[in-house]
């Protein structure tokens, strides 16, 4: 193979060729793992010499977390479309989980590999401002859902960002893990799951028409008492000080204990 010239890092052709040898390399990287996978064994089922690898990365880490950020790239964006396009909160919620559970079927792989790849960056510090960054667009990514099924559905959100994201991850990476153990109906689960937590989440917060009735309620009850006790206090005034006794309130003499 003959020798390439070498292009300068900054320069779009580096980056280009990164992006090129990162895309051919992921395939690889998602059937092995991070564990089983070296450069020279990603030189070995791809088209490119150990050389060339090695010359646009400079280890293995830099080349899986190029490969994982550009499939993440394309990630965030998958169910853009879904929340364009839906007209009620029960077509989103079906979209969301329709697509969800399609996209394990189609990159189950690939999505493991991101999973072994943020429980390493517990342990391999030169992990973790990748995988944090990747993090906080997904948690975008799910929160533009969550907040889309609540307008349509006439609610808020009642949970943060990050706890929405933490739930949609935890039942995701589930069914992930049952899909590839082989579970019938890790898929279907998945569904009904995704459905019914988009719900519960609209649910959590009241109905904006709700909470303005019940603060309605509460100013006119307030409003009543009020005038209640200034009626009552206009006519003790009317009466006058003596009226305000009551003739079963008379004092009684009182009472002498007997010597006997």
């Amino acid at each position: 193979m003959a020798k390439e010239s070498k292009p300068v890092p900054t320069s779009p052709k580096f980056a280009e060729r990164r992006a090129e040898l990162a895309e051919a390399a992921l395939k690889t990287l998602a059937e092995l793992g991070y564990a089983r996978t070296s450069l020279r064994e990603i030189a070995q089922n791809t088209a490119f010499s150990h050389g060339v690898l090695h010359y646009y990365f400079k280890d293995k880490v830099d080349l899986i977390m190029c490969c994982v950020r550009q499939y993440k790239a394309r990630c965030v964006t998958r169910y853009d479309e879904t929340v364009a396009t839906a007209t009620s909160a029960d077509e989103l919620a079906r979209g969301f989980a329709e697509t969800m559970a399609q996209t394990i079927v189609d990159e189950g792989t690939l999505h493991r590999l991101w999973y072994d790849l943020r429980v390493q960056s517990l342990f391999e510090p030169s992990f973790r401002e990748d995988v944090r960054a990747i993090d906080d667009s997904l948690q975008r990514m799910v929160w533009r859902v969550v907040v889309e099924h609540a307008k349509l559905s006439g609610s808020k959100p009642g949970v943060s960002p990050a706890l929405a994201y933490a739930l949609f991850d935890g039942v995701f990476q589930r069914s992930l893990m049952g899909y590839l153990h082989g579970r019938r109906g890790a898929l279907v689960e998945l569904k009904k799951q995704v459905i019914e937590t988009l719900g519960g989440l609209a649910q959590a917060a009241p109905h904006a028409g709700a909470a303005s009735t019940a603060g309605t309620r509460s100013g006119s009850a307030r409003k009543t008492k009020e005038r209640t006790v200034a009626r009552r206090a206009s006519s003790r005034d009317e009466r006058g000080p003596s009226s305000s006794v009551s003739p079963r309130a008379k004092p009684r003499a009182p009472r002498i204990a007997s010597a006997v």
